[in-house]
């Protein structure tokens, strides 16, 4: 019998675009951004868990900082499954840490995933059935299946993956060999990538056997598996910050993606609202608005009883957040991080971040 799937959510980000919303310790994950009662990180665990069995096969691993955070808001998750890094090192630590964790108690036939906390998915059904089709792949084959999304648009706020032959599949959904990853292109650059139907996004959601990645991190990234294995957490202090891209998945050659289309975003910024929302009239409210000649504005008020009043505005996002007030153009929205070194630098502003 084959092995479950093993998720494990990757929940140690900041999300720093969506401050003032998103802070210190309550990060992007843990924000309501479509007017429901469920988080991000809740909606994550929620579609995962028909796949992982049940609870006792989803884990979590996240920073010291918000791990109480994470607690709270996934009560039902084992202890024994939230992995808490003590200071963050990027996505290559987490997933060697979690692997090593995992083939331990499971051994290294082990089935498993890697999942962002904060995406959002659109289509369930379609979203299952190429898990099923990624682990299918990964339990027959020596593979490490990075799901892609197939794009809409010449973004270049994504990662890129370039499709080569094709590998034996099951089902209607085709894999591929990766031929290359390539970073956030310019425009021009993503619409050629789109013109060659070859490309998709990179969603950094991938599923493969334990030892084999374990192998390939021993091979191409000894550097981050080996203090792991000797010293568990208490290696982070000593490990470079480094992504699993850099680190092993533009290097292996046990890379394969499958072109997914089951609705996704990764809620880059404030704009995505405007994805997840419908619109009241000409803007996106979430709260209480009222305007006069205002349009095409994004609003967010997180005390229902606030009301944003807003007078000849267009094209603006405006957060009310407790002690802050952010107002700025929706093109602009990729500043706010810029903002917040400042802010870092200044003692009495502490309590903003």
């Amino acid at each position: 019998m084959k092995p479950s799937l093993i998720p494990v959510i990757l929940a140690g980000g900041k999300g720093e675009r969506f401050w003032p919303l998103s802070r210190r310790q309550r990060p992007k994950q843990f924000l309501c951004l479509d007017g429901s009662d469920r988080s991000l990180l809740q909606a994550t665990a929620d579609r995962l868990l028909a796949m992982a069995g049940g609870w006792e096969n989803l884990w979590v691993i996240t920073s010291a900082l918000v791990a109480e955070g994470v607690r709270e808001q996934l009560p039902q998750l084992p202890a024994s499954n939230l992995l808490i890094e003590p200071e963050g090192r990027d996505t290559a630590p987490a997933v060697a840490w979690a692997t090593l964790e995992i083939a331990q108690r499971q051994g290294e036939e082990a089935l498993v995933g890697f999942f962002p906390a904060d995406h959002w998915i659109g289509d369930q059904a379609r979203y299952e059935a190429t898990l099923a089709a990624a682990a299918d792949l990964a339990g027959r084959e020596a593979a490490i299946v990075t799901l892609g999304i197939r794009p809409n648009a010449p973004a270049t706020g994504y990662g890129y993956i370039e499709q080569g032959e094709p590998a034996p599949t099951t089902g209607d959904l085709g894999v591929f060999k990766v031929s290359r990853f390539t970073e956030k292109p310019d425009a021009s650059t993503a619409q050629a990538f789109i013109n060659t139907g070859r490309f998709s996004w990179n969603s950094g959601m991938f599923i493969f056997r334990a030892g084999v990645m374990l192998a390939e991190l021993a091979h191409h990234a000894p550097q981050v598996l080996e203090p792991l294995k000797a010293q568990g957490r208490d290696a982070y202090g000593a490990l470079e910050k480094k992504s699993i891209d850099y680190a092993l998945m533009e290097k292996t050659q046990l890379a394969y993606v499958l072109p997914a289309d089951f609705g996704w975003d990764d809620l880059g910024d404030w704009n995505a609202l405007e994805r997840l929302n419908p619109k009241q009239g000409e803007n996106v409210v979430v709260g209480q608005h009222l305007g006069l000649e205002t349009t095409g504005a994004i609003v967010y008020a997180s005390d229902p009883d606030e009301v944003v009043v807003t007078i000849g505005l267009e094209d603006v996002v405006i957060v009310r957040d407790r002690n802050v007030t952010l107002i700025v153009p929706k093109d602009r929205t990729q500043e706010i991080k810029t903002l917040l070194k400042t802010i870092q630098d200044r003692p009495q502003w502490q309590d903003l971040l």
